[in-house]
């Protein structure tokens, strides 16, 4: 790319197809030059306040979101992308902790003054631009996004990723998933999660494309949106997705006629899904791998190789390594399993204020990813563990701790410990152990949980227990915990 910087890389697209449709949504359409009026006209009143400072975006996935997004970057400001699902508790210390200008969001938020945006408010600002005048301040060193990362120490954590990082990352992308002129994008995960973020806002303007926004994850309407918006890439995700979808009463019927690309990632994907898929539509998932600190890693392609079950071959310019589980410096043979680590262009270079967790995840220049894998003798990365407990629920990283912790703050609950269970749909979802101080039923601390948790971090089930189980050292075995599920199957 010849972009330097994201805001760049948008105004690139829009003088170059000013008439194409960039977003569509339930709501309606905007072309590249409309949304260029629209953010220039909201980075012109965002101005001074926000430059060089934070913003925050609290949106669901609409073309608001991406024109805030945009008018950040053109404002001078850092989008720091938060999950419009967290619940309000949540929010409000996600936001205590970033010191935001301003929120923009479709409801008021409880700190900081919030700009209400919405599709329904975009009108107003839409008006003519100058695409020269559309004046981007930023450099390529600046920071281009504010991720989020689950963390084992509760809150999820701040990820900064600079222009050059994510410029990096759309190039690894398009390697992965070649695009051109004419896309039409169908994003499903939220435009806050890496896999949203490429699919939905950053990939799709390379080639001027379109990108078609559902106003909800419904298995019969993206059946629909693929078949009458003759959709070309349709960003799915994690196999959930592909399994929901293929799930639809109307799937058998589809003829995706225009859909080529069928990317996946977020979780491994069983090789029944790619065989059922490629059955039914005759395209294979182009399975990857990536995460928030660094993504994509290795993906799959018609160009490099496809191995179904494997994560594809490392993206250009990136160093994948697989070292022991002890000490995470020896280097393992091919094909022996250990801690997968790497290091590329388009890493992070720590979590902003945190940096125990910094030093535990950045080491000798390498991304530990807490992941267990194998490379083979031809380069494919196969997942095959985890070396931490996180559980992956449809694409999304549940960190136990984080809800154990909001299980303590419940006054009956005297001990928590959080285990994966495999869900046939969701991959895995959380199953949450508990003792008590004090009586109380499971379904109260299922709505305790509903009230503090997003939804793909609450438990499938409460199971209460009259003690937990321990070690020889004094810590709850979850070893005996998670067989105990395993038992119970």
């Amino acid at each position: 790319m010849d972009a330097a910087t994201v805001a760049s890389a948008f105004k690139t697209a829009a003088i170059r197809a000013p008439d194409a449709i960039y977003c569509k949504s339930a709501t309606g359409s905007l072309t590249y030059a409309q949304a260029a009026g629209a953010i220039q006209s909201l980075a012109d009143e965002l101005g001074a306040d926000v430059q060089g400072r934070s913003a925050a975006l609290i949106l669901p996935n609409s073309k608001a979101f991406l024109i805030a997004y945009f008018a950040v970057l053109f404002a001078g400001g850092k989008p720091a992308l938060i999950n419009h699902g967290h619940p309000a508790p949540t929010i409000a210390k996600l936001l205590g902790s970033l010191d935001a200008a301003v929120v923009l969001s479709d409801h008021e938020q409880g700190k900081g003054t919030t700009r209400l945006l919405n599709d329904d408010l975009l009108g107003v600002l839409v008006k003519p631009v100058d695409m020269n005048g559309l004046i981007d301040p930023s450099t390529s060193e600046d920071i281009a996004a504010i991720m989020y990362s689950g963390g084992t120490t509760g809150l999820p954590k701040q990820v900064p990723h600079s222009n050059a990082s994510i410029i990096a990352t759309m190039e690894r992308g398009d390697w992965g998933w070649r695009t051109r002129a004419d896309e039409v994008w169908l994003p499903v995960a939220p435009f806050t999660h890496i896999y949203g973020f490429l699919m939905g806002l950053t990939n799709p303007i390379m080639q001027s494309g379109t990108t078609v926004i559902p106003e909800r994850f419904q298995p019969d309407l993206i059946v629909d949106m693929l078949e009458t918006e003759k959709v070309t890439i349709f960003g799915g995700g994690p196999p959930a997705i592909y399994q929901a979808v293929m799930a639809s009463s109307k799937f058998a019927d589809a003829k995706f006629t225009n859909l080529r690309i069928c990317p996946g990632g977020g979780a491994p994907f069983p090789l029944d899904v790619h065989k059922r898929w490629e059955a039914a539509t005759g395209l294979k998932i182009y399975e990857g791998y990536g995460m928030t600190e660094i993504a994509p890693i290795s993906i799959n392609t018609d160009e490099h190789g496809v191995k179904p079950g494997s994560a594809g071959k490392a993206v250009p310019d990136t160093l994948i390594e697989i070292v022991d589980l002890e000490t995470g410096d020896t280097v393992l043979p091919t094909s022996e399993a250990g801690e997968i680590r790497v290091k590329g262009p388009h890493m992070m270079t720590g979590y902003t204020g945190n940096p125990e967790e910094t030093a535990i995840a950045l080491r000798h220049g390498f991304v530990y990813t807490g992941d267990i894998g194998t490379l083979d003798n031809e380069g494919f990365l196969t997942i095959t563990d985890r070396k931490k407990n996180v559980i992956f629920v449809s694409g999304f990283n549940v960190f136990p701790r984080e809800v154990e912790e909001m299980l303590l703050t419940h006054p009956a609950i005297s001990g928590s410990c959080v285990v994966a269970r495999a869900h046939k749909r969701s991959g895995e979802v959380p199953v949450a152990f508990v003792t008590l101080r004090s009586d109380v039923d499971a379904a109260n601390i299922m709505a305790f949980c509903k009230h503090n948790l997003i939804a793909y971090k609450l438990p499938e089930d409460v199971i209460i227990l009259p003690e937990m189980p321990l070690t020889p050292a004094g810590k709850v075995d979850r070893t005996v915990l998670q067989s105990s599920l395993k038992a119970q199957s």
